[in-house]
């Protein structure tokens, strides 16, 4: 069974596919919630993506990007690609905020980490298997499938985040 390149909505973000074969719909997915925070950062200048919503939460925009940009370099080619890659910013959680680094900056690491993954994965079936190099979970095996639902997940997630954030920043609310 063949599947369609999915439609977009009117933001332009990709409606995930609703059928056909499983690593496929993960992709749509992952696709989806990369251009929803996507999205959440668009139109918005360097001070505005250093916001945080809430005290004492120092949770910005700018940093979730960064956060991700690490969670995708750290699932995909570490886990999965067994590469011994250093952080992607000097904070291993990549929330931490640095004068000279602006959002265009942060979103084009992001998308480079995601095209490296990307890359890393090509081929891959979703029972292929990687290793969580980490505590508390180091030496455990996830297969791909596993990776994509957590991404998934870890996305969906800071998401919703993002979501308080924008509408924190400038009011704008929904996707």
């Amino acid at each position: 069974m063949a599947t369609e390149t999915p439609q977009a909505l009117p933001d332009g973000r990709p409606i995930p596919f609703t059928t056909g074969p499983e690593l496929p719909m993960l992709e749509s997915w992952l696709d989806f919630h990369r251009a929803t925070l996507e999205l959440k950062c668009a139109g918005l200048d360097d001070s505005q993506v250093r916001l945080a919503s809430a005290e004492p939460s120092q949770l910005t925009l700018l940093g979730l990007v960064q956060h991700l940009a690490e969670c995708e370099r750290n699932w995909f080619q570490r886990v999965m690609g067994g590469l011994d890659v250093p952080p992607v910013f000097e904070e291993e959680t990549g929330y931490a905020l640095h004068p000279r680094r602006g959002i265009d900056e942060a979103l084009s690491v992001w998308r480079r980490e995601i095209a490296r993954g990307r890359e890393v994965c090509a081929g891959r079936s979703l029972e292929s298997v990687g290793r969580i190099g980490d505590e508390p979970m180091a030496g455990v095996e996830v297969s791909l499938r596993w990776v994509f639902l957590h991404m998934i997940e870890e996305y969906a997630r800071h998401n919703g985040h993002a979501d308080i954030l924008r509408e924190h920043i400038d009011g704008v609310i929904g996707a």
